[in-house]
């Protein structure tokens, strides 16, 4: 007969035996689903974005006198707000599983309605932009590892914003200029129609974007009117750089 207490001692070691398998089996199907095909996203560490509308991280009347306060809260609260209402119905109209990274979707966005890429592109967009901005800096720019690769690829700093500024000018109605990495690790600079991104299957550019300009009149319009160029110029005063270069280093 066995003692009790070997019993016991083998009872116990056997929950424990039980208990780390479990968590073996979950950390497995945790690490297998963070590796699956549909979970790869252009950026080694995950950058993800929901599907709902974030706090605008400042007031309405932080970005003054580059931003005034009625276009920023128009085009948060209304426009902004508008596109994440509408890329919900989406998701739902079409089975869309809201809960997943929308780069995901945006990868993929050859698959889905005009409404999906349109309000998708549009939510995504807006999302990375209020994080791109901060209160007015003077003598703004970056710094680092990211400075470093900006004048390695583009000469300068002056010649970056030069070339990224025309992307911005040259976009003819409503879209966006983009700095970006593209497949190779390498810097450019690009701009696309509407609420597309480079991040969009259907995009003529490709790769993980660090920094997005919005061009739409309704970004600029109450205070720059049809002065698109003079918009363009102040808003590098409220380039969050920080958040660009936190973007930088997950590629």
């Amino acid at each position: 007969m066995q003692p009790k207490n070997s019993r016991r001692s083998f009872i116990k070691n056997a929950a424990k035996g039980a208990a780390l398998v479990a968590i073996s089996s979950g950390t497995a199907s945790s690490l297998l689903a963070a590796c699956s095909p549909q979970n790869k996203l252009t950026s080694k560490t995950m950058v993800t974005t929901g599907f709902d509308q974030s706090p605008l991280p400042y007031a309405y009347n932080a970005l003054e006198n580059v931003i005034d306060a009625a276009t920023m809260e128009i085009h948060y609260s209304k426009h902004a707000a508008a596109y994440s209402k509408a890329l919900k119905e989406a998701a739902q109209a079409e089975g869309v599983d809201a809960t997943q990274p929308l780069e995901t979707v945006l990868n993929n966005i050859n698959k889905y309605s005009v409404k999906m890429r349109n309000n998708a592109g549009g939510h995504y967009n807006h999302e990375m932009f209020w994080k791109s901005m901060q209160p007015k800096t003077n003598n703004n720019q970056p710094t680092g590892k990211l400075l470093t690769a900006i004048e390695k690829t583009f000469g300068s700093f002056a010649a970056f914003k030069t070339q990224f500024g025309d992307a911005g000018k040259t976009r003819f109605g409503s879209g966006w200029a983009w700095l970006y990495v593209d497949a190779n690790k390498v810097l450019k600079i690009g701009s696309t129609p509407n609420q597309d991104n480079p991040l969009m299957s259907v995009s003529d550019i490709k790769g993980f974007p660090l920094l997005g300009l919005d061009v739409w009149e309704h970004a600029y319009y109450l205070k720059y009117q049809n002065k698109r160029a003079d918009y363009i110029e102040n808003w590098w005063n409220v380039v969050n750089w920080n958040y660009v270069a936190s973007r930088f280093e997950t590629v």
